[in-house]
């Protein structure tokens, strides 16, 4: 049938090049953002999915945030008390020199001072080995606590070792001289016990900063897991969509001949009535 107030060949033509438009728009966002699912109108199901996952993501950047914390802290404490460990080791020195009994009173008494120079120095060391408003060897706190998982239910925790004089790791009392021939044949053991005890400190100190890097090492592994993961998902094929474009447009340019030849067909009721 012939109408001129109904063109259903112009109506076919329409829908062909708005579907055409419309395929081509969504081309055109995942060149543009390239991403195949840039919000949740592209796909919802799947936008939810990488939303999540994009949170995890963002909750393993804190957690590695909170262990490079963590371990920067530790390894300002394992300098500090490398520090001490040398200085005890010179103590041990002059305190070894000063046992001997035929030392006149003028050399020991050099040696009293450097000695006592040396013993000042590790509370100068312990005060200043903060980290982050933290001092894991100055007895203000009695551990250093990390986030382990992105959703802050576990935790990593190193313990803090109290490397101030006269305590239970440094023996070496705040006030203790090599002043005399006996004081320091006294003092000979207790630097010794001293410097074992740093030694072990030190120990347990890396123990937990090795204890930090596994955990920082697999937070990072996971993170990039899940990177990979969220580009799956949502990552535009470039060159898929290079192709498609060129399909696309191709297609649009059909779509619009074709409905310009329909809308041509009511002309054809002209010629009947000549």
């Amino acid at each position: 049938m012939i109408s001129v107030n109904t063109n259903t060949g112009a109506m076919v033509a329409l829908q062909n090049l708005n579907a055409t438009n419309s395929q081509l728009q969504t081309v055109q966002n995942a060149i543009n953002t390239g991403l195949k699912v840039a919000t949740a109108k592209d796909d919802g199901a799947t936008y939810a999915i990488a939303q999540n996952m994009r949170g995890d993501v963002a909750g393993y950047q804190a957690v590695t945030d909170s262990l490079n914390r963590g371990t920067s802290t530790i390894d300002v404490a394992m300098s500090a008390g490398q520090s001490i460990s040398d200085l005890l080791i010179q103590m041990k020195s002059k305190a070894l020199a000063a046992s001997d009994a035929s030392l006149d009173t003028a050399s020991r008494s050099a040696l009293n001072e450097d000695f006592t120079a040396l013993r000042d120095q590790i509370t100068s060391i312990v005060n200043n080995a903060v980290f982050n408003g933290y001092n894991l060897i100055d007895g203000s706190t009695t551990q250093i606590t990390a986030l382990a998982s992105a959703d802050g239910s576990r935790r990593l925790t190193v313990s803090a070792e109290n490397l101030n004089l006269g305590g239970s790791i440094v023996t070496v009392a705040s006030n203790g001289t090599i002043s005399t021939q006996a004081k320091a044949s006294t003092m000979i053991s207790t630097v010794e016990a001293s410097l074992t005890n740093v030694n072990s400190a030190l120990a347990r100190l890396s123990s937990g900063a090795k204890k930090f890097s596994i955990q920082t090492d697999f937070v990072q592994k996971l993170s990039d897991t899940l990177t990979a993961g969220i580009g799956n998902m949502v990552d535009a094929n470039m060159a898929q969509e290079s192709a498609m474009l060129q399909s696309l447009q191709v297609k649009q340019q059909l779509g619009v001949q074709a409905l310009s030849i329909a809308n041509q067909a009511p002309q054809i009721t002209l010629s009947l009535f000549h």
